[in-house]
């Protein structure tokens, strides 16, 4: 039972990391270059992520630019970068590619904090339906005899106690984000 527990853990531990690398992508009005992480260039013919194709620095605090290693990327980049959600229209100088991040008006941060919570939510059915799965398997083994009634009893609570402490995670995580994009 036990490396059940520690598998069903383990799952629920990931649609954590899904949350917290989808909120490291969500733009607080300061220029971080994981908003970056979801926008492929056409390289080639093969989509790149903007990473493997150029340098990206944060020379001001709402600032991103894009060094691209070769200069007939400038245009890929670019367009990338206007047919994604970002938000944000690239300048292009011929040598680099400058994002200004905008300060983010009152409504478009309550928008956000919205968006926020609803990826909160999303993990949060995750974890529950990771728990059912446990307690489907667990109430599986005891019909089949691998698994004793008590046993039963104390699986589905040491997964109820994962999952609330999972749970719990997340709403700290949706509350620390939420606390980031609200504050101006």
């Amino acid at each position: 039972m036990q490396e059940q527990l520690k598998m069903y853990e383990d799952k629920m531990n990931k649609s954590l990391e899904v949350l917290l690398s989808d909120f490291a992508t969500v733009r607080a009005g300061r220029a971080n270059p994981h908003v970056l992480d979801k926008i492929k260039v056409d390289y080639y013919g093969t989509p790149t992520p903007i990473q493997q194709v150029g340098n990206i620095n944060i020379p001001e605090a709402r600032m991103i630019v894009i060094q691209p290693w070769e200069k007939s990327l400038l245009k890929a980049i670019e367009k990338a970068i206007n047919m994604s959600d970002l938000g944000i229209h690239p300048t292009n100088d011929g040598n680099v590619i400058r994002l200004v991040f905008p300060e983010l008006t009152e409504e478009r941060r309550k928008d956000l904090a919205k968006d926020i919570k609803k990826k909160g939510e999303n993990a949060k059915v995750a974890v529950r339906n990771i728990r059912r799965d446990a307690n489907e398997t667990f109430k599986k083994m005891e019909k089949t005899g691998e698994m004793s009634e008590d046993d039963l009893k104390l699986g589905t609570e040491k997964i109820q106690k994962i999952t609330d402490k999972m749970i719990d995670k997340i709403d700290a995580a949706v509350e620390d984000k939420t606390k980031e994009i609200m504050t101006v």
